[in-house]
């Protein structure tokens, strides 16, 4: 007869109540170190996806997914004419923020070289990638957007031709993505009242200097479109991402490409490491706090509950004691209560959180390493918290029984 299992039987409403208790924290716990593995998985699943082995960002800063980045369009065909290099692609990041049926639409929108990137790396789930150069967009299903469905974003509406699975930023938002000219066309979307003042002025400057009153036709030009200005450079774009050749160092191309003033090289582990330690590192401390918390908290509770209990049990373990019961199946009955107290929570939480976790507004990655150590840590928990109660009726004596 096992004692602990007979005197849980007898206080069975009181083991139920504690055990959903325990259970909930653990549960809690078990969705924190989901989100913070899912916010690890989605913040560099675009950098292990995307199939660049370089990133080449603008010169002194750590862009595009960690700051802002903006490089000359033309330095794609400098990047493809160094030796090693297979391909060099361009790329936009920004995000925009407008309203689509009523609601607040977050789109952070990834640029596509087209024709070179269509989007065929993209894991869709839904559709197909993009087939032509203007009005089509492939968006994430966190955004809510249907297959078909149309978004009007800027002067243009797009529609949305596929539908990709686990393509987030670090916040969570899912990407959009569209082709190059395209999410240039978005980001540099301004008012029709702004272009017309931004020619005015530009008109009004020329007059200032001796090449605008000696010619007349530099101030209709300056007037005009910036597209038909020479001197004016087209758009910049984000990035230009490099795939390397099989067999290629990606150390020695980088080394080429950084000798360049005005850029900055960045390997895909460099990528990792900004988003990692830079981006969501607070993150991933703020959640740790938290997590050690609630450890903390399970402890206590289950401290004061295995104690209670042992407090109620003192008649009970001096008898025991009368009859001449050894200590080690005293202080066994003890220890054992408090395992089954967390056996029974960590089974209650995991199986909560399994119906529960799947629908949180973040991914939710359990690994079964964490599981594991998790598993150890409640243990760790039982027997700390079981040491109050061991006390307690290790100091019983058997005359308590008379009294």
């Amino acid at each position: 007869m096992n004692l602990a299992v007979k005197d849980t039987r007898h206080n069975l409403g009181r083991f139920i109540l504690t055990t959903l208790g325990v259970g909930l924290l653990l549960m809690v716990v078990m969705g924190l170190r989901g989100v913070l593995r899912g916010s690890e998985e989605d913040a560099t699943f675009l950098v292990d996806n995307v199939g660049a082995d370089l990133w080449v960002v603008q010169g002194n800063t750590r862009g595009p997914l960690a700051e802002l980045s903006r490089v000359p369009a033309n330095l794609r065909d400098r990047v493809a004419i160094v030796p090693g290099v297979q391909r060099a692609r361009q790329c936009v990041q920004f995000t925009i923020q407008r309203k689509h049926q009523g609601r607040d639409l977050r789109i952070p929108v990834f640029g596509l070289d087209w024709p070179t990137d269509k989007g065929e790396w993209l894991p869709i789930i839904a559709g197909r990638p993009l087939r032509q150069n203007h009005y089509e967009m492939i968006a994430d299903r966190v955004l809510g957007l249907s297959l078909g469905e149309q978004v009007r974003v800027g002067k243009e509406t797009y529609t949305v031709v596929g539908v990709t699975r686990g393509m987030v930023t670090q916040g969570g938002d899912g990407l959009g993505f569209f082709t190059i000219l395209d999410a240039q066309a978005i980001q540099y979307d301004f008012p029709g009242e702004a272009v017309r003042l931004e020619r005015a002025a530009r008109a009004a400057r020329a007059t200032q200097i001796d090449i605008g009153r000696t010619q007349p036709q530099i101030l209709e030009r300056a007037a005009g479109a910036a597209s038909q200005i020479a001197a004016l450079p087209p758009p910049s774009i984000s990035a230009v991402l490099v795939e390397l050749e099989p067999g290629i160092d990606a150390a020695s191309v980088a080394s080429v490409i950084s000798n360049w003033p005005d850029v900055a090289v960045l390997s895909r582990e460099d990528q990792r490491d900004l988003i990692l330690k830079g981006v969501i590192d607070r993150q991933q401390r703020q959640i740790g706090m938290i997590t050690n918390l609630l450890f903390a908290v399970s402890a206590v509770v289950l401290t004061l509950i295995v104690y209670t209990l042992t407090l109620e049990r003192t008649t009970s373990i001096a008898l025991l004691k009368l009859i001449g019961a050894p200590n080690r199946v005293i202080l066994g009955m003890v220890l054992q209560q408090a395992f089954l107290i967390g056996a029974a929570g960590y089974g209650f939480g995991y199986l909560l959180g399994q119906a529960i976790l799947p629908h949180f507004p973040r991914r939710v990655v359990l690994l079964e390493y964490d599981l594991l150590q998790l598993g150890g840590i409640v243990a760790g928990i039982c027997v700390l918290g079981s040491v109050l109660g061991v006390w307690k009726a290790a100091s019983v004596t058997p005359n308590e029984v008379l009294s």
